[in-house]
């Protein structure tokens, strides 16, 4: 622990790091979802090509495009089904179309679980190649025909229509899945560019409305830690009225006159068998329920910052114990279970 010179907005330049820095992750998951995007056909799911029945659908499918809106006339059950988990989840039909016979893979509700014959069917499916469960299909239909396999091919259109696909269950859980975290992604971004642009709208410092006004708090906590701070480790600082952690986890400003609450947490490091380190967390809770937290710190410098701290405001309860624990509930009168909780939660979302 040593005095040092630091800049006249040390604490504002911070956050705008840690909130620059905590765009890396979702800038990659933004990337990945692109790629989804491109891979799969999502953009023709929302927005699917209309087709008449009869069109060529060669000319409607792509890498960017194998959803389709259709109406079909006269269509004809096969007698065949497809499975999932022991339990139809699709109907196969046919039609004619172009000349040759068109399989149609409908959903239970679409057919009625199983219809003989339906004449106006409108469905939003996905155009398919060929794959196992067709070859398997048309093998069967190939030996209740008496034919091989390869002359009821050239019957058959070279693509089939699977409405299943694009309504079955792990395709809705897909979609879901897919915009929830693109509206996360996106949403956290414009926050973390939004906090990182405008610190003062950061929750570090809004967290300071419990103390005062939050931009006074500020400016006064950046003036002590540029002038002359007390005590300084590498991610923690104690100036005349200020506890200040800037790490690369995130910053913290807490007045040393609302501070309830101290103790060090150990915790051991290893690898199987191996022991790596001891490193140590400090444990701040302050009133108004503001619960802070100061990882991965060497026992030195937090025992220097507890000693410190508690020479500071002798009101401070220093250690882990349940006497502690009941006090500072009495003092907050509120769990300090829920207490973390919801600081956890302010943390992490």
């Amino acid at each position: 622990m040593e005095q040092t010179s630091i800049s006249q907005h040390y604490i504002t330049d911070n956050i705008k790091k840690v909130y620059m820095r905590r765009l890396y992750f979702p800038a990659m998951l933004l990337f990945l979802l692109i790629l989804l995007w491109i891979a799969f056909p999502i953009q023709s799911m929302l927005f699917p090509n209309t087709v008449k029945q009869g069109d060529n659908l060669s000319k409607k499918t792509g890498f960017r495009s194998s959803c389709v809106d259709v109406t079909i006339d006269h269509l004809y059950f096969t007698g065949y089904t497809s499975s999932l988990f022991g339990r139809p989840d699709g109907y196969y039909y046919y039609t004619i179309w172009n000349d040759k016979c068109l399989i149609v893979l409908l959903s239970p509700s679409t057919c009625e679980e199983g219809l003989s014959s339906m004449d106006h069917v409108t469905i939003h499916a996905k155009v398919s190649n060929p794959g196992r469960s067709y070859n398997q299909l048309m093998f069967n239909l190939s030996t209740d025909l008496n034919w091989t396999s390869e002359g009821l091919l050239e019957q058959m259109d070279s693509y089939y229509l699977d409405e299943v696909a694009i309504n079955g269950f792990s395709s809705t859980i897909f979609m879901l899945l897919y915009f929830g975290c693109a509206v996360y992604t996106i949403g956290f971004m414009v926050l973390c560019i939004m906090w990182a642009n405008f610190p003062l709208l950061s929750p570090p410092v809004r967290a300071l409305r419990n103390f005062g006004t939050p931009k006074k708090l500020l400016q006064a906590a950046e003036e002590e830690l540029s002038t002359l701070p007390q005590l300084a480790t590498e991610d923690m600082f104690i100036t005349e009225h200020f506890f200040i952690e800037v790490s690369s986890v995130g910053v913290a400003i807490i007045p040393i006159a609302e501070i309830l609450w101290i103790y060090k947490y150990s915790t051991l490091h290893k690898f199987l068998w191996y022991h790596f380190e001891i490193s140590y967390t400090l444990h701040i809770t302050a009133s108004h329920h503001y619960y802070i937290r100061c990882p991965k710190n060497i026992k030195s410098d937090i025992d220097g910052i507890i000693d410190y701290l508690s020479e500071a405001n002798h009101d401070i309860l220093v250690g882990f114990n349940e006497e502690n624990r009941l006090k500072v509930q009495k003092i907050q009168n509120h769990s300090l279970q829920f207490e973390q909780f919801i600081n956890f939660l302010k943390r992490h979302i």
